[in-house]
């Protein structure tokens, strides 16, 4: 009976850290739904085997030894304690290690005459930690070279040593050469010249910050691009393991992204024009060109592979343009945009509320993933969509990918023969992101670009996934909290003082949410469509975000006005008809589509989705006095528009505002203030 007691409270032990099941609903694109799901399996089993073991001790036998009895019972105790120590300790540990904004940064030498051999020899240990064979020539006084080598890559990494100030040398990466052994009789043939500039730009930043005086280093810093640089290196072992297997496209893992960029680029360059030559400008603007067409690619932007900018708020593009350095430089190569691509890049990587921004790379995938497996028909799929440049829908381009969704079966005996990977769009930045709050509907837009004939029968599970989940808004402006409420209220200001204050009551779309955070994707088209939705859900989620929201009910005392004082001066304007009110009511509602969508993984069709339908913002408010009824304000994002979103107001008897002054308010980040707009300009009033 000892040993069964004993793998009783071990056994139970994993299952009781802190936090160790996620509290939002788990979907295929989340990324803790593989390592749930075998966590969910392990106590399954973990269960079955206490209740055999209960079973047995259950079983007809007289304990007739008081002694025997008496051991067992401080056997139990003792065990008790030792889980009970050991859970607490543990509970230490990762809490500890868990605390977030803790980083006791780089070690340093003590002597600024031994940076650059140090720095030479951290990018060695930083390979040999990767799973690289590394190889090092000092035989130079004034330079030094680094070879990393994988299986079929080598990597040469050239350095300098400027000595002009003996006690103070300065380290300089003078370049970096990627080749393969691939093809034969040419060892040196190049593999990517966009690697190459991008691993060279990562060191010597890395060399730079450590070789600073030791007023201005900074050794967080130089730790966080420590960790970029060994990141950097173990994808390049991973895309070294499967470059390795000819068969399964060899070199293409290595070359395809640099293959695709130019086609990308070109089609950034076409729909700019098409943008400039609607406005009339020479330039497109940044954001709307986010809006109207796809998202903009950034090759090598945090990693050697292709990022997508998704969508900027309108706070961080107009912090973009006002502290834009080089905008009317442009880039010679680039779309042309109001801020350059290398401004904008400079600017990303400080930037990080309001900022969407999606990384194509290869990533080792559980067997545990939740996503069937590739059924990917672009052709019957109502996304991506190609408003201005209609003659790109006839691209497509499919990447790399091995046999069996990512992995690899020999003809033999149809046996894996290495772990499963497989190409993600990544919404984290590898974890140090969160996800992207979608509504449900928006999440089955996207499960059908990717799985155009899949859910049947899945229906059942996404009820069970999405019950008690709450509305996508909650999980957006409240998701500390487990209730939903009804309605959330917000008080919308106006910066020049131009109408009273917007009391913006927001009724609660009937509509659960998830967080969207990886997706597997087999093409380009994939990436498109996906990334159109997500733009949309973007475009919603930034306009309610620009408000401060809370519970209905639970207003603080500024946002609450006293309406009781009434004076002498505002019966007379009441009865004049130029009484100004000291807040205007606005209710905001989210409407759903109007048709139906097939059953899938994300829920039934009882949730009114529509595919053709875009994103849509009501608002109604009352007439300005003396007009009675009320005015009903709908923005919509449209592509076709020259700003990306369609303005329609019904109602506002005597508005002069023209629908163009309403957009470019819009753009700058003023939509729930649109009722407040309309209200000034009404000539219901003369005042």
């Amino acid at each position: 009976m000892e040993p069964a007691f004993s793998s009783l409270l071990s056994s139970l032990e994993p299952f009781q850290k802190q936090d160790i099941f996620p509290h939002n609903a788990i979907h295929p694109f989340a990324t803790a739904a593989p390592a749930t799901c075998a966590l969910l399996q392990d106590l399954i089993n973990t269960t079955d085997q206490i209740s055999n073991s209960l079973a047995v001790c259950d079983s007809p036998t007289t304990w007739s030894n008081a002694k025997l009895i008496s051991l067992l019972r401080q056997h139990t105790s003792i065990e008790h304690t030792t889980c009970s120590s050991a859970k607490n300790i543990q509970h230490l540990v990762n809490v500890l290690s868990t605390r977030s904004g803790v980083s006791y940064g780089e070690n340093l030498p003590l002597l600024s005459a031994s940076f650059p051999q140090w720095c030479i020899e951290q990018l060695a240990a930083w390979g040999t930690s990767a799973g690289m064979e590394t190889f090092k020539d000092d035989s130079r006084e004034d330079s030094s070279t680094v070879v990393l080598g994988g299986k079929v890559l080598v990597v040469d990494v050239d350095f300098v040593i400027e000595r002009s100030d003996p006690l103070n040398p300065i380290l300089r990466v003078s370049s970096v050469k990627t080749s393969n052994a691939l093809l034969p009789g040419n060892t040196n043939s190049p593999t990517s010249t966009l690697t190459d500039s991008f691993l060279a730009g990562s060191i010597e930043e890395y060399c730079v910050e450590m070789q600073k005086p030791e007023k201005s280093r900074n050794i967080e810093r130089a730790s966080r691009l420590r960790n970029n640089v060994l990141d950097h290196l173990h994808y390049l072992v991973v895309l070294d393991g499967l470059a390795n297997r000819k068969e399964y496209g060899g070199l293409r893992w290595f070359t395809d992204i640099d293959e695709i960029c130019p086609t990308l680029n070109d089609l950034a360059k076409s729909e700019a024009e098409v943008i400039t030559s609607s406005l009339s400008m020479s330039k497109a603007p940044l954001d709307i060109f986010l809006l109207r067409s796809h998202s903009l690619p950034l090759p090598y932007l945090t990693m050697p592979s292709i990022s997508f900018l998704v969508y900027l708020s309108p706070l961080v593009y107009l912090s973009l343009v006002r502290n834009g350095t080089d905008q009317s430089m442009g880039d010679d190569d680039g779309p042309p945009l109001d801020i350059s691509i290398s401004s904008l890049r400079s600017h990303l990587n400080t930037t990080a509320d309001g900022v969407t921004i999606a990384v194509l790379y290869v990533e080792k995938i559980s067997e545990a993933h939740l996503y069937p497996a590739s059924m990917s028909m672009p052709n019957l799929t109502a996304r991506p969509t190609f408003p201005l440049v209609s003659s790109a829908s006839d691209f497509d381009h499919s990447f790399p990918q091995l046999d069996g969704f990512g992995m690899e079966v020999t003809s033999q005996d149809q046996t894996p023969q290495s772990e499963p990977h497989a190409w993600v769009l990544d919404f984290t930045e590898r974890g140090k992101r969160s996800g992207i709050v979608m509504s449900q509907s928006r999440m089955k837009a996207i499960e059908l670009v990717v799985n155009p004939l899949g859910g049947d029968g899945l229906s059942n599970v996404s009820d069970i996934l999405s019950f008690g989940t709450g509305s996508w808004v909650d999980l957006l402006l409240n998701p500390g909290n487990a209730v939903s409420p009804e309605r959330y209220t917000a008080l919308y200001t106006s910066p020049n003082s131009l109408h009273p204050p917007l009391q913006l009551r927001l009724t609660t779309p009937d509509e659960p949410g998830l967080t969207l955070e990886r997706i597997p994707v087999h093409s380009i088209k994939e990436v498109w469509g996906i990334l159109e939705v997500v733009r949309e859900q973007c475009w919603l989620n930034e306009i309610l975000l620009s408000c401060h929201w809370v519970t209905e009910g639970l207003e603080s005392a500024e946002d609450i006005i006293d309406d009781s004082l009434v004076t002498d001066d505002d019966l007379q304007a009441v009865l004049s008809g130029t009484f100004t009110p000291r807040q205007i009511p606005v209710n905001v509602f989210l409407p759903p589509g109007s048709d139906n969508a097939p059953n899938n993984l994300f829920g039934p069709p009882d949730l009114n989705f529509s595919l053709a339908s875009g994103p849509r913002i009501i608002m109604t408010s009352p007439e300005r006095a003396p007009i009675p009824g009320f005015v009903e304000i709908t923005v919509s994002h449209d592509e076709t528009k020259p700003r990306g979103v369609s303005i329609d107001i019904q109602g506002a008897m005597g508005c002069d505002l023209k629908l163009a002054d309403l957009e470019e308010i819009c753009r700058r980040g003023g939509t729930l203030g649109l009722s407040g707009r309309v209200w000034v300009s009404g000539h219901g009033s003369a005042s």
